[in-house]
């Protein structure tokens, strides 16, 4: 269990998480690239990464909400499309040389939309509305069932650029977004549940320990421009180094 190599990855899971919950994410998308560079098998990934989705989002929405960072209106209408979406695209199992090429663009996509997000400040607030609201969240949802990732690094961008809520208010919102998304996704893939490795609480303690910092840092300053900068250049790096190796 610890071995250097898993204490590496546990290094660099505790360092994500630390980026990541400090701008409201749970961090999927880093503990994805980290496990694929590590050449972790796809049915061994997307149920870890959800795992240590669900700890660190459930630790960083208790946090932010109790903070006052939430719209509870707005995960409601999102949730009840994304969740039943989450949970049939658990069950989708693609094989890697599929799912490795889709994390390759996923990350591309998240890491400009990080770097266009450190640009983003407050719109004057929209009202919010509720057919698209589902229909976002729904397609949000089965994207992060299949990928096992939670969804924040896509809808974070939006729901601040359609005005439907704050800065501020969006860390609480996407981090409860990604624990519900998280749950219903592993449910989903309870088959693949059986391919967690054995080093998991490892893994757990470190992005959990990351949260600690990440939250703490995220709900006492706002100023993120350069962390989401930062985080956009590395996912955009792993995301061209996933789709150079496959080509």
């Amino acid at each position: 269990m610890f071995e250097l190599h898993n204490c590496v990855i546990a290094l660099l899971l505790f360092c994500g998480a630390v980026l990541y919950t400090s701008v409201g994410h749970a961090g999927a998308s880093a503990y994805i690239a980290i496990m694929t560079l590590f050449d972790l098998p796809a049915i061994v990934i997307k149920p870890t990464a959800l795992t240590l989705n669900i700890a660190v989002s459930s630790f960083s929405s208790w946090r932010y909400i109790n903070r006052g960072f939430f719209n509870r209106k707005l995960l409601l209408l999102l949730s009840i499309g994304a969740v039943p979406a989450a949970f049939v695209g658990g069950h989708i199992h693609l094989a890697d040389t599929i799912y490795k090429p889709i994390l390759g663009v996923l990350l591309l996509l998240s890491g400009v939309r990080f770097i266009v997000q450190s640009q983003q400040s407050d719109k004057n607030p929209q009202k919010v509305i509720p057919a698209l609201a589902v229909l976002i969240g729904l397609c949000i949802g089965l994207l992060s069932g299949i990928t096992g990732t939670g969804g924040g690094i896509f809808l974070s961008p939006l729901i601040i650029w359609l005005g439907w809520t704050n800065v501020r208010q969006a860390s609480g919102t996407v981090a409860a977004f990604i624990f519900l998304n998280s749950v219903a996704g592993l449910l989903g893939n309870f088959a693949s549940t059986k391919s967690l490795p054995t080093v998991l609480p490892l893994f757990l303690v470190a992005v959990l320990a990351g949260a600690l910092i990440g939250t703490r840092f995220g709900t006492t300053r706002f100023s993120h421009s350069g962390i989401k900068r930062a985080l956009g250049a590395v996912l955009i790096v792993a995301g061209i180094k996933f789709l150079l190796v496959l080509a």
